[in-house]
């Protein structure tokens, strides 16, 4: 099995990104000269504009995606609206932003207060956590569009960061450290190829072995928010580059150490969590498959000065946050992990 298969070609949502990006920069000129100027092409992990005085707002939009349908089916929608705010949140802090606003839109097909009440809850855990306002946002209900589907949940965030501080990949040097650091599982991505896989042979609300709990519980753990150890770590150490690990899983580090044409190895990968060993071994799924899906037990990679790893490992400590050495940045070009090429 293989993500592809399952629904979601990753290399065709690449290239659908390219070439929405070519035509969506075009409107960077309605800004020349002004406040609100673009300072980055599209395609890191949000969208920067100068709003003078060196400061710089930081935008970012993103959703649930499938979990929805875990969540439907538990009859459980209290955990992905933290996941909606970690989605945002996560990608903003990888420019070095700080988070400050969000925004959701929920979409259902009927009005339904006890779903709508737990999503919200979700919402303000998870902005509390990550240390964020929420400013508003937007409820939908359109039965003839969703025509009894799920729903859909969508979030977008705003943060701030002075230009000078800002975070993109470009000061990545050969032989910068990769500091990984611990997922809570599966958090929001590779959904459509777990669900597919795993439901031909278990039930949700089976616990099965190793897990500890039943497999939905484990589908709906909510994704790590990172923000408060990465704005400490911004604060205290070097930090050369960071990459949330979602689409794409891996290859997302491309993303950033691109900037300075190279390339990174992963070596030195921690234990594998239960709910990808499950996965690969039902679905059949190939190695290097999971590492271009799953985070695979990584959330979010710190690119640093080996000199700064150790600093960095005991800053995430310090906030209940596992990290370890899992690799180092390298002259060749792409993304490898354990030798096999995923970007």
């Amino acid at each position: 099995m293989t993500y592809a298969r399952a629904g979601v070609d990753i290399d065709k949502v690449s290239r659908a990104h390219r070439a929405i990006a070519r035509k969506l920069e075009r409107t960077f000129r309605t800004r020349r000269g002004k406040i609100g100027r673009p300072i980055f092409p599209i395609g890191h992990y949000a969208g920067l504009v100068d709003i003078g005085h060196d400061k710089v707002l930081s935008l970012h939009t993103d959703n649930v995606g499938t979990k929805m349908i875990i969540a439907h089916m538990m009859r459980k929608f209290d955990t992905v609206g933290i996941d909606c705010v970690a989605m945002c949140a996560n990608d903003l802090i990888c420019t070095g932003s700080e988070p400050v606003a969000f925004l959701d839109h929920i979409s259902l097909a009927s009005p339904d207060h006890t779903i709508v009440g737990q999503i919200a809850d979700g919402i303000a855990k998870g902005a509390e956590e990550a240390g964020m306002a929420v400013v508003g946002g937007e409820t939908a209900i359109t039965p003839d569009l969703l025509q009894g589907q799920v729903g859909d949940l969508i979030g977008m965030a705003i943060g701030i960061c002075s230009r000078r501080e800002l975070v993109l990949g470009d000061k990545v040097r050969r032989g910068d450290t990769l500091v990984g650091v611990a997922s809570s599982g599966i958090h929001s991505n590779g959904l459509t190829l777990a669900r597919k896989v795993l439901l031909k042979t278990h039930r949700l609300g089976e616990r099965v072995p190793g897990l500890g709990r039943t497999l939905g519980q484990e589908l709906l753990e909510p994704t790590r928010i990172y923000v408060k150890p990465v704005l400490e770590l911004l604060r205290k150490s070097e930090v050369h580059g960071l990459a949330h690990i979602t689409g794409g899983a891996f290859s997302k580090l491309d993303r950033i150490v691109s900037q300075a044409k190279l390339g990174a190895t992963l070596e030195e990968l921690p234990p594998l969590p239960e709910i990808f060993r499950l996965i690969q071994k039902t679905g059949h799924v190939s190695e290097p498959e999971m590492y271009r899906t799953f985070n695979m037990g990584v959330g979010l990679i710190a690119v640093c000065p080996d000199s700064e790893a150790d600093r960095a490992i005991r800053i995430f400590g310090r906030h209940g946050q596992k990290a370890f050495r899992l690799g180092r940045v390298i002259e060749r070009n792409g993304i490898r992990v354990k030798g096999t090429l995923v970007s």
